[in-house]
């Protein structure tokens, strides 16, 4: 396995790969690294290629780095291996609103639990297992840094079902602790927290400034209106169950079964723009870039400068293991007792620590039960998910949608079932597994007029009436 390189797959993504590579660029350590950008098509990564030996010959760097269509090829030899892809694009996310949307299942984000999560994991696995497959033969000993959401999801069936040494990357931690920084006026730098949950429903179990408890500030400042309205859903949870979590209050709305059920919830928790709430909020984003970037180039506008390093915890997980300097980050395993009171084959958010040898979760012990409650009402679909797509099983995918907190505040089962059939009719050509297994169909039950029920058989030992008579 070579020790210097690094192949990024699904590198076409413009805003989010040319960040990645910017912070890859900051680490001394991986000066001289080779990293393959590889997509389906060249267009886009021919242009991040582009972008990238600007700021390398600029920089003075010896990176190098180079675009390919041919997944092994990236893959052969690399010591990490970055996943940020996406199967079906915005057309493909269309269908994951637009179709439970109809039916009354209205989704803010749709790319993380309910009908719109369950159906970019049933597009997702099928690559991932390719994946696997590919690495199993050409990096088996590279360590897998993944984006690919729904990242619980995603982390459970690559923690169950491939050979990956993985870990599941997101970003909702360090924007809340901006969030958390600002509403308690204490830097962020300052704040020692412990989070831990599964991805987007962690809970910040410990928050204190120089052993001082932050949380009174905090509640505090939730019960006023003009911070409240900011994030209606989360200081709502927060009012109720005493902690916050990591991720928007539009997020947070499709995860639980309280906030967007009907219009009255809609309007009382949801009315905020965006990521506040907002019906569609996230594919009407992704819309909108897509169509920006095109018609616009925008590298043409880079200046070629290495610019400073994100939040995205990425390279600094790669420094670690590069330097053998430790960095704490949120990281999504697969629970193997780090969280007592979930599953031990679900994926969990926890702390970890990156070093030299690898990667360390930290163990938590129990959630406070109700706050396990909530993370297990997330797990039944992600878990059910994961089993639908290794499987290949219409049927379970059902399931999965069925037990999404959201949608069983919304729909019967009859309509469920209708909804998910026209979502795996019009998703098929992403869908090759599931072809030829199409979801049953169930009629309903007639009842004409004057119809007498069936006796009911009851065993005479157990009838209180035949031991006592009528009461």
């Amino acid at each position: 396995m070579s020790k210097n390189k690094i192949a990024i797959i699904g590198a076409g993504s413009i805003v989010f790969c040319s960040t990645i590579l910017n912070d890859l660029f900051n680490v001394p350590e991986l000066n001289g690294f080779e990293i393959a950008l590889m997509s389906p098509t060249m267009p886009k990564i021919v242009r991040m290629v582009n972008y990238a030996e600007k700021i390398i010959q600029k920089s003075g760097l010896k990176t190098t780095v180079y675009a390919t269509t041919d997944r092994r090829d990236a893959l052969k030899g690399a010591r990490y291996v970055i996943l940020m892809y996406q199967i079906g694009g915005v057309e493909a996310f269309r269908m994951d609103y637009e179709i439970p949307l109809k039916y009354g299942v209205d989704q803010c984000i749709a790319d993380s639990l309910g009908p719109g999560g369950v159906f970019r994991l049933l597009r997702t696995a099928g690559v991932m297992k390719s994946i696997d497959d590919d690495m199993r033969e050409l990096c088996p000993d590279a360590h897998v840094l993944n984006y690919v959401n729904p990242m619980g999801a995603v982390c459970t069936y690559l923690g169950r079902y491939t050979h990956m040494k993985s870990v599941g990357l997101c970003h909702g931690v360090q924007t809340t602790m901006d969030l958390i920084a600002g509403y308690t006026e204490v830097p962020k730098d300052q704040i020692d927290f412990v989070a831990a949950g599964i991805n987007h429903m962690a809970w910040f179990l410990k928050l204190e400034h120089e052993g001082r408890d932050l949380y009174p500030l905090l509640r505090e400042r939730i019960e006023k209106a003009e911070y409240y309205m900011n994030e209606k859903v989360r200081g709502e949870v927060m009012r109720h169950g005493g902690y916050f979590m990591t991720e928007s209050t539009g997020h947070l709305s499709e995860y639980l079964p309280w906030f967007r059920k009907n219009k009255k919830a809609l309007d009382t928790y949801c009315d905020m723009p965006d990521f506040g709430g907002a019906s569609g909020a996230y594919y009407k984003f992704t819309k909108s870039i897509a169509e920006k970037y095109a018609v616009t180039d925008v590298f043409a506008l880079e200046s070629g400068n290495l610019e400073a390093r994100s939040k995205e915890y990425c390279s600094y997980i790669i420094e670690a293991m590069e330097s053998g300097r430790p960095f704490k980050f949120n990281g999504n395993v697969l629970n193997r007792g780090y969280i007592k009171n979930l599953p031990d084959d679900a994926c969990v958010e926890v702390p970890v620590f990156a070093d030299r040898l690898g990667l360390h979760p930290t163990v938590i012990g129990k959630l406070p039960s109700h706050l396990a409650a909530m993370n297990l009402s997330n797990i039944s679909v992600q878990s059910l998910a994961a089993e639908a797509a290794h499987e290949a099983d219409p049927e379970r995918a059902f399931w999965a949608i069925a037990m999404d907190p959201l949608t069983s505040a919304v729909l019967t089962l009859k309509e469920i079932r209708e909804m998910v059939g026209e979502l795996f009719e019009a998703e098929a050509q992403w869908l090759p597994e599931f072809a030829g297994k199409g979801l049953r169909k169930l009629h309903a039950v007639s009842i004409p007029e004057g119809t007498v029920p069936a006796d009911v058989p009851v065993d005479p030992a157990l009838a209180i009436n035949s031991r006592f008579g009528k009461l």
